[in-house]
């Protein structure tokens, strides 16, 4: 429950995403975390979490710079994805032995102490090497802003997504003449959909994954259907809950509605995308899904998650990258790590070959990027993007996610009642907003501004 994803990361190894990076043009895979070349000047140690297909579409990046700037070295280090990256790169950056560069996802960006344990961009050098703030949407740009300084520098937007079989939907009539799912614009729409999808389904599938005993997974569609009905979280100053438990409750009973209308099985447990590949009709996953089911020589697509409740939202994260806190940083390795981060973010052609959708704005109108199926499917959810709280608890694995996820889960699955659920959750926010950042000793209302 704490790595969801990684099965099916690791089940796309080098294909999937490197293929349609090979149209692109990109170099192939080097020497990942030893090529270091023996003419460069400079060396920049870099940190990132990405294994599987994300891990090889980052690398075969990382060796096109390695040829254009063969002056710069780059050591890269891939550690084990989740919470023991982010304890690991505290300590060090507590203990002065940061490399000059690292991965985050942005929701996390909050509570690492920025100033303390992450150092602020230079966003005139960034400029200097192409990438300015203008380059991405406001929202996106601002998530990795704290105290008016530029923390986090956005490669992606990764979303949950609801992914179809054209196949099985075509033979139930739910393709539009652009052989697309038709329109879902409400709860009705959408069980009306799997009434039909289930009839058309194969006896031993269900008619949805859903990923039901996953705390994270439960917890991020519920992010995206409570933002669709308007939900908030606390209060502008982090002091006072605002949590709707009446639109929470709608939330949890449209999610519990799937298990017990028959659509979704507890049972399958994490064998969604087999069951998705041997022709279940729904899954919804990751984006990081879409090699998996491309390399499946499937015939789906992917929308984001469906706006039942009227507004578009579908949960939505970045990996960022970050500077972590030297006491000394700056000159030749600091001006480096600048100008990779810039590179990997405006040559983010490579990254969407994976799922990731590019936050690089100019990639998104670019005719190889509008050519990908089924990304150009989803890449709308950009604008849509339902965040989690700009708070030191929320983000990736955090702890709002580790405290309040289990909550949804006792809800979908049946063994609370959604009203109940949603006060359970109210009462577990309010917890958290007093509880301290052991990163620096303050709350969420003492921390920095949420700008």
């Amino acid at each position: 429950m704490g790595r969801p994803g990684l099965g099916r990361r690791q089940l796309l190894g080098a294909t999937g995403g490197l293929a349609v990076a090979a149209g692109f043009g990109f170099a192939g895979l080097g020497s990942g975390a030893d090529a270091l070349a023996s003419t460069a000047r400079t060396r920049v140690r870099y940190w990132n979490l990405f294994s599987g297909g994300d891990g090889s579409n980052m690398i075969a990046m990382l060796d096109a710079f390695r040829a254009a700037h063969p002056g710069i070295a780059v050591k890269d280090s891939t550690l084990q994805w989740g919470n023991p990256f982010y304890t690991k790169l505290a300590m060090a950056a507590a203990g002065n032995r940061a490399p000059d560069l690292g991965v985050m996802h942005i929701g996390r960006v909050a509570g690492f102490a920025p100033g303390r344990l992450l150092d602020a961009w230079d966003v005139d050098l960034l400029a200097t090497y192409g990438l300015r703030e203008a380059d991405y949407t406001p929202a996106l740009w601002q998530r990795g802003v704290i105290d008016g300084k530029l923390y986090a520098l956005p490669l992606d937007v990764h979303v949950q997504l609801c992914f179809y079989r054209k196949d099985v939907l075509r033979k139930a009539g739910l393709l539009g003449a652009d052989d697309r799912i038709v329109p879902i614009t409400s709860v009705d729409d959408w069980f009306g959909v799997l009434k039909e999808a289930r009839q058309a389904t194969k006896k031993g599938l269900q008619t949805i994954g859903l990923w039901i005993n996953d705390q994270n997974f439960q917890w991020w569609f519920f992010v995206a259907f409570y933002t669709q009905l308007g939900g908030t979280w606390f209060d502008d100053a982090r002091t006072e809950v605002t949590f709707d438990t009446d639109k929470a409750t709608q939330v949890l009973a449209f999610l519990r509605r799937h298990v017990s209308d028959g659509y979704a099985d507890p049972a399958m447990g994490s064998v969604n995308a087999e069951q998705f590949i041997n022709g279940a009709p729904f899954a919804w996953e990751g984006n990081w899904s879409v090699p998996v089911y491309s390399g499946a020589e499937l015939e789906y697509g992917a929308i984001p998650l469906p706006p039942v409740f009227g507004t578009p939202a579908t949960h939505a994260e970045s990996h960022a990258f970050v500077l972590p806190h030297q006491s000394d940083r700056g000159g030749a390795a600091d001006e480096a790590a600048h100008r990779l981060a810039a590179y990997v973010v405006t040559h983010a052609r490579q990254w969407a070959a994976g799922g990731h959708i590019p936050a690089y704005l100019p990639t998104l109108s670019t005719p190889a990027y509008r050519r990908l199926s089924p990304q150009s499917e989803y890449a709308s959810a950009m604008d849509h993007q339902a965040n989690e709280p700009k708070v030191w608890f929320a983000g990736s694995t955090g702890i709002l996610a580790q405290r309040v996820g289990p909550v949804v889960v006792s809800s979908t699955v049946g063994s609370a009642r959604p009203d109940a659920a949603a006060r359970r959750m109210r009462d577990e926010l309010r917890t958290l907003l007093a509880m301290k950042n052991p990163m620096d000793g303050r709350t969420a209302a003492q921390g920095g501004t949420a700008a």
